[in-house]
């Protein structure tokens, strides 16, 4: 198991009433795989987070990341909606 700092950002922060969290993944866990965790923590959860596809923006370490990027001990993930506007 690894720890992973978590961070929630513009609306999905509001949604979850949530800022931040630490959790305990797998060894060897991707994003997605992350992602899967987070779906099991309620209903608003698994909205956000069941299915992120482009919906979801995400950072690993300060760094745009994919769903198969790979999450090490004290990794920082952040998660954030797509920007718009024009």
């Amino acid at each position: 198991m690894v720890k992973v700092k978590v961070l929630f950002f513009a609306n999905y922060r509001e949604l979850l009433d949530c800022n931040e969290l630490e959790v305990e993944i797998n060894k060897g866990s991707s994003v997605g795989q992350l992602c899967q965790f987070l779906s099991q923590k309620g209903d608003v959860w698994h909205q956000l987070f069941a299915n992120p596809g482009s919906t979801i923006k995400i950072a690993l370490n300060q760094e745009m990341a994919e769903l198969s990027s790979i999450i090490n001990e004290n990794d920082e993930v952040a998660f954030f909606p797509p920007v718009t506007g024009g």
